[in-house]
């Protein structure tokens, strides 16, 4: 899942979640995929972000996969000895490589 702005919104891209009004009330279910139309109503309505599922745009300064997976193992390096920190690095990589996945 991916977070993008609305202007980066292109035909096909499928909502991982509900866009929702200012007012809490769904505007775009999840699931939805988006249409030129779609996106220009949502563009009109001021809906300023949305999620969408994979990881459709590649943005400016933002890190690879490869990077991320290599800043957690970093992250962990000094607490190789300590399983349930062993459980949870593994546990957010495998979260990372899912959200890329989709």
């Amino acid at each position: 899942m991916q977070e993008i702005i609305t202007a980066l919104a292109a035909e096909g891209m499928i909502l991982a979640r509900d866009v929702l009004t200012p007012e809490g009330r769904i505007l775009c279910g999840k699931g939805t995929e988006l249409s030129s139309g779609l996106i220009e109503r949502l563009k009109r309505m001021e809906i300023s972000h949305i999620a969408v599922e994979g990881h459709p745009v590649q943005i400016e300064g933002e890190k690879t996969v490869e990077e991320q997976l290599q800043d957690i193992v970093e992250r962990f390096s000094k607490v190789e000895d300590i399983p349930p920190l062993m459980y949870l690095k593994k546990r957010l990589m495998e979260r990372l490589l899912m959200s890329r996945s989709k």
